[in-house]
């Protein structure tokens, strides 16, 4: 079942590759929505697909990729439809 959701993740997650990290997981994982640095330091993103693999992309980003340290993640439910994964600019 397809499932769309919503990250909020905060800590050491700028400036570590975070975003082009989860672009490649999610294309692994065959995941749509899309990833963004926030001015306030946080990173956001927004995750839709199979539920098991955005479970396994959540997971990932409560690691982030190394050099990150994920103090916080804040997950709810998001909506709209996305055909691929993005990188958006900062906002």
């Amino acid at each position: 079942m397809k499932i769309t959701q919503h990250l909020l993740a905060y800590g050491r997650v700028q400036g570590v590759f975070f975003r082009e990290s989860m672009c490649h997981e999610a294309a692994k994982l065959n995941v749509t929505g899309w990833v963004r640095n926030r001015l306030d330091g946080a990173l956001e993103a927004l995750l839709q697909g199979e539920g098991e693999q955005v479970e396994v992309l959540i997971a990932w980003a409560r690691r982030g990729p190394q050099g990150a340290c994920v103090e916080r993640l804040e997950i709810s439910e998001g909506e709209g439809e996305y055909a691929e994964f993005s990188r958006l600019p900062s906002a």
